[in-house]
């Protein structure tokens, strides 16, 4: 036995030395000193020697034993400290190179006029509602005065999902369930900002998906008037002081009567240019008195309660504003494009 525990510890300091790497080395302990290694067998054989030999034996075991282990541990920290310089060769950075620069984004010019708009109506009283972009065809359209095979709804080209479910057309639907949610007692008095989704082909001046911001006061005795004024404080904050607003007759289904709003042009003043197509005025916005059809749906008494609401898009505020050519701008994620709007 004593031979075969010399030819071991040979053998297995030969191949710690021949060792190239970790996976290699830990190979090799398990192979000598581990539960079915050469040794374990060395010591299970033990009881076959007399009484007198097998503490000879014993103490032979553990030398051969913490030899290899120590030449083990040895091997290791070598291969370890090698595999340590060779990554730290492989990753080293030439700190006399330029730093790359990191383009930082700003503050988007369309969430910038939502944001504005927002601050705007809550400082008017308003409080901000959201609702679903996938809507129900009863709120989207039906508790809106427009049942199913109405004419109108052809004015909205729909992405339905299923017969009863589509992509919201407009934020309507939040003034309708807002409603509903007052059971009939007032005052409501909401701004819904919001993406919307038609089939429309992308050009400059469409997408198929945009930000649309719409409004809704209902209360007893509220009139045309007060729509108008609320209307013109909002160009007049929004386009400057000396904009005038007008209001032409128009049609929506959930408004009666239904108005188209224009705004005195702010880059000629009224006189006719480009911008304006040479009429001194450009339209915002559509509006109009809620139809008594659409209350009652609510839960309103229409004999007690009148109410207004107007809808614009924040995308032609955006680029009418700042003076923004092509609609398709604010979805390109062309950094250029969003630095030109940097905050003061």
């Amino acid at each position: 036995m004593q031979d075969r525990l010399k030819e071991l510890q040979e053998e297995a300091l030969a191949k710690v030395e021949a060792a190239v790497d970790l996976k290699e080395l830990n190979d090799i302990r398990v192979a000598y000193l581990g539960k079915k290694g050469p040794i374990t067998e060395v010591l299970r054989g033990m009881g076959k020697l007399s009484a007198e030999e097998r503490p000879k034996m014993g103490a032979l075991v553990n030398v051969v034993r913490e030899k290899i282990t120590e030449v083990l541990t040895g091997k290791q920290e070598k291969l370890e400290a090698a595999a340590v310089e060779q990554q730290l060769a492989s990753e080293t950075i030439d700190v006399t190179l330029p730093g790359r620069p990191v383009k930082v984004g700003n503050h988007h010019p369309l969430t910038a006029v939502v944001e504005q708009i927002e601050d705007l109506f809550l400082g008017m009283g308003y409080s901000i509602a959201e609702g679903f972009e996938v809507e129900e065809d009863y709120y989207n359209f039906e508790a809106l005065n427009l049942p199913k095979g109405h004419p109108a709804r052809d004015m909205q080209d729909s992405f339905y999902i299923t017969d009863e479910t589509l992509l919201r057309t407009h934020t309507s639907p939040v003034q309708a369930r807002t409603m509903e949610q007052h059971k009939g007692k007032g005052p409501v008095k909401i701004i819904c900002p919001g993406k919307v989704y038609r089939r429309d082909s992308d050009d400059a001046t469409h997408s198929h998906q945009f930000m649309q911001i719409e409004g809704l006061v209902v209360d007893e005795n509220i009139r045309m008037s007060d729509l108008k004024g609320t209307l013109e404080v909002f160009a007049k904050k929004m386009f400057g002081e000396d904009r005038q607003i007008r209001l032409r007759p128009s049609f929506f289904p959930f408004t009666e009567p239904s108005v188209e709003m224009d705004i005195s042009c702010f880059i000629c003043g009224g006189k006719g240019c480009n911008v304006c197509k040479k009429t001194g005025w450009i339209e915002i916005l559509g509006a109009g008195m809620v139809h008594p059809n659409v209350l009652e749906m609510a839960g309103f008494d229409s004999k007690k309660y009148t109410g207004f609401a107007f809808g614009m898009g924040a995308e032609r505020i955006a680029m009418l504003k700042y003076g923004i050519d092509d609609i398709r701008h604010f979805y390109t994620n062309d950094i250029r494009f969003v630095q030109q709007f940097k905050r003061a």
